[in-house]
């Protein structure tokens, strides 16, 4: 049986034209041309246009976010809201006029007319994510302890507020890739995430699947078996299962209970950027003894690491060719 692979590309693009992530997340061009280099080099399976994925929407409703030097992806440094009170009087964003949002679309137009066989989508930030940057992280771990009722608000009408987002990148012939990494344990706990996270999550992937006409995958980071059961409860189609879980409980738990959910089973990143060719070959097997005969898993990379040689994704394709 041949496993599909896939590698996620964000900031890693920015090497197909010799430019940092900061120059790249900055320009139009150049965050077409990166991302065409990395398709025409990889073939993945998603191109996912961006390159510092979380700060798209926290930008356009007003945060600062400072291009970083070197290989390093921009970063917001102060939050932009004082209170949740702030947060629940903000109004959903303009996908026409809103920060770099219409150079994302724009960029992700370009892309699908180009390759019009890609899967070409638009970061979309789950609510968590976009309250961790918006309110801090340290402040939102306090409201969501000391308040929780009104946190759950603003991650509700936060989720609402991504419904403009999603039709805007349905309306451009594009689909979204979600992301809500920032809820994974432990800054979120199980009961907290079940209690406050999990209404507002459900509902985003909700309104994305009215906009786009299916389920979307929800893509989150971090150790996410504590919490599989009520990702799965959302009725996405498609989960990363990530290195920093139990990634064999979690893909015999999905295999059984949810069998037609694909599940992404990520390479340990110190492995895919590793220059050791063997160590590459050693994270290629493990997946595969996780993985096993199911067929509803494929293998992938998480982020990809700026500094990867192509030549290592080139060498795991080969070697996962070889193992039939």
């Amino acid at each position: 049986m041949k496993i599909p692979f896939t590698p996620v590309i964000y900031e890693h693009a920015a090497r197909f034209v010799g430019r940092t992530p900061g120059e790249v997340s900055r320009d139009g061009e150049l965050l077409f041309q990166a991302h065409r280099g990395a398709y025409l080099e990889y073939r993945q399976q998603v191109i996912a246009v961006g390159i510092d994925i979380y700060n798209l929407e926290a930008e356009a409703y007003g945060a600062r976010v400072d291009v970083m030097s070197g290989d390093a992806i921009p970063a917001i440094p102060d939050p932009l809201l004082r209170s949740l009170e702030e947060g629940l009087a903000l109004p959903p964003l303009d996908p026409a006029s809103a920060g770099r949002i219409p150079m994302v679309l724009e960029a992700g137009r370009r892309l699908k007319r180009e390759f019009p066989e890609a899967d070409v989508r638009i970061p979309v930030a789950g609510p968590f994510s976009i309250a961790f940057n918006l309110r801090g992280i340290n402040a939102l771990c306090e409201d969501a302890a000391l308040r929780p009722e009104l946190t759950a608000r603003l991650l509700l009408r936060l989720a609402e507020n991504q419904a403009v987002l999603c039709r805007a990148a349905a309306d451009a012939g594009l689909d979204v890739a979600f992301f809500e990494s920032a809820a994974a344990p432990p800054l979120l706990s199980p009961r907290q995430f079940h209690g406050l996270e999990l209404p507002a999550l459900r509902r985003i992937l909700e309104l994305a699947a009215q906009a786009l006409g299916h389920p979307v995958p929800c893509i989150m980071g971090g150790n996410t078996y504590p919490i599989l059961a009520d990702l799965l409860a959302t009725g996405t189609s498609y989960l990363a299962c990530n290195v920093e879980t139990d990634q064999a409980a979690f893909v015999a738990a999905v295999s059984r209970t949810h069998p037609h959910v694909r599940i992404r089973v990520n390479l340990d990143p110190g492995a895919v950027a590793s220059l050791e060719p063997d160590r590459i070959r050693r994270g290629v097997d493990r997946v595969l003894e996780i993985i096993g005969g199911r067929s509803n898993c494929l293998i992938g990379t998480g982020a990809l690491p700026f500094e990867t040689p192509p030549a290592n994704i080139r060498l795991i394709r080969e070697y996962l060719a070889s193992a039939g």
